[in-house]
């Protein structure tokens, strides 16, 4: 079979080269030409050049006479992970699932596709384990896979001749690193490897209306590994997170066509596989007999869903020439901000002390309305005097001492309020125009204001 005809391109300046060199000449970067495809193999007839459109030519309409309608969903039988999609797959949709190793991508699908295929035809395509390693994990799972189809295969035309016979509606592959194509010469999992393959199958599934899922292997710093536009041309990237050795796991959406972006789905890993945690929120709460100091609950908002965190702060004597500043889950760069407003708008200084900041649970927090309870957190640890029984706050702090509003913030507070929350501290701009029962609603505007109110209460 004739091999395609292929050149290399620089990733950085995009200039063109017959064959591979170490350094382009055109920009003088290192290691930056990948092989592309510029024209596929004549006799192949599942192949296709890589720059066809995804479907044919459609004709030039007004966006007004284009009927606005509701994108058709099918649910996977997993709450937690449906959350995360939006609601469920989407015919025609490409999600990408990207995570560490061993924390449960493979786990998780093979739940999924057992609970689809008894309402539609699902293929499990496997790069990496054998069908008897498959049929071993669905037998410790204790899941019905009897109407699964598997294939284990690794060479892209086979799977697309597999795609086009068998004609199913859920398609896996597991994973994109492994899949090769025969219109390239590169070793599997290589950049141009990568980049062609995600290409064919997410041609085929606009083309079909397949649903496809592929599984992205991650590189040591935890982003997806191959190129960037992997995440470009799917309609949905979803990542895990958590630690391999905890029990838990966090299913992030980062990117979602047909949903909200930021939805977060958690999940217990047990013996039979992951189960969705219908109150995550007690997962990030400490539990402790007696309030203790440099702790206190803030309410933050993970795509549509509030969430309850607990703070953690402590604060000691530093014995060396520069205080250290240590900060788990939240930015570190964000940590030495507060502490210059804290001194400044509120004269309480931490020059000479070493401070730690922890979210329990092993949670990310990337919003600002963690700020308030960050800083209430320091001082209480510096004055080691709890925080009263049932307080929660949000808020965002400003350079200028100000307490910003917060989004969603009803949201957050019904949200505190049915965890038995009975007092909460917010900027005065997310003030309820109606009472909440049970919670009693302190609105601060500076951050010595919300220290003063705090001394009263105490």
């Amino acid at each position: 079979m004739a091999k395609a005809k292929t050149n290399f391109t620089c990733n950085e300046c995009g200039a063109i080269a017959n064959k591979w060199t170490g350094q382009c000449s055109s920009c003088q970067q290192w290691n930056t030409m990948v092989e592309t495809t510029i024209e596929a193999a004549g006799n192949n007839r599942y192949s296709q050049p890589a720059h066809l459109a995804l479907a044919q030519t459609a004709p030039v309409l007004s966006l007004a006479d284009i009927d606005a309608i509701d994108v058709p969903r099918f649910g996977t039988g997993i709450e937690e992970f449906d959350r995360v999609l939006g609601g469920g797959l989407v015919a025609g949709g490409v999600v990408l699932i990207g995570g560490d190793p061993g924390i449960g991508k493979s786990t998780l699908l093979l739940q999924a596709l057992a609970n689809v295929s008894h309402m539609k035809k699902v293929l499990y395509v496997s790069g990496e384990e054998s069908g008897a390693q498959i049929a071993l994990r669905a037998k410790r799972l204790q899941v019905d896979a009897r109407d699964l189809k598997l294939q284990a295969e690794i060479q892209l035309e086979k799977i697309l001749g597999t795609l086009a016979d068998l004609k199913p509606e859920v398609a896996v592959i597991d994973s994109i690193q492994t899949v090769y194509s025969d219109a390239l010469s590169s070793a599997p999992g290589s950049v141009a490897q990568v980049r062609e393959c995600a290409a064919q199958l997410t041609r085929v599934a606009k083309q079909t209306g397949v649903t496809i899922i592929l599984v992205g292997h991650v590189t040591k710093e935890g982003a997806l590994a191959g190129p960037r536009v992997l995440e470009h041309i799917v309609d949905t990237v979803l990542y895990f997170e958590g630690d391999s050795h905890s029990s838990f796991r966090l299913v992030r959406a980062i990117k979602n066509r047909f949903g909200a972006v930021n939805e977060l789905g958690v999940f217990a890993m047990t013996e039979k596989g992951l189960k969705g945690v219908s109150n995550p929120s007690a997962l990030f709460l400490s539990q402790h007999d007696n309030q203790v100091p440099g702790s206190c609950v803030m309410v933050t908002q993970e795509g549509t869903r509030p969430l309850l965190v607990e703070i953690q702060a402590l604060v000691d004597a530093s014995h060396l020439p520069n205080a250290r500043r240590l900060s788990v889950g939240l930015e570190q760069n964000r940590l030495a901000m507060l502490l210059a407003v804290l001194h400044r708008h509120a004269g309480i200084a931490a020059f000479d002390q070493d401070v730690f900041i922890n979210a329990v649970g092993g949670v990310k927090i990337s919003e600002p309305a963690v700020d308030l309870a960050v800083l209430l957190a320091i001082n209480s640890s510096m004055r080691n005097k709890a925080l009263p029984r049932g307080f929660v706050v949000f808020g965002e702090v400003g350079l200028a001492g100000e307490i910003r509003p917060a989004p969603r913030g009803q949201e957050r507070l019904r949200e505190a309020a049915k965890l038995g929350f009975s007092i909460a501290m917010i900027p005065s701009a997310n003030v309820p125009k109606q009472p909440i029962d049970g919670l009693t609603i302190i609105a601060v505007d500076r951050i010595d204001d919300a220290f003063n109110k705090l001394r009263e209460i105490q």
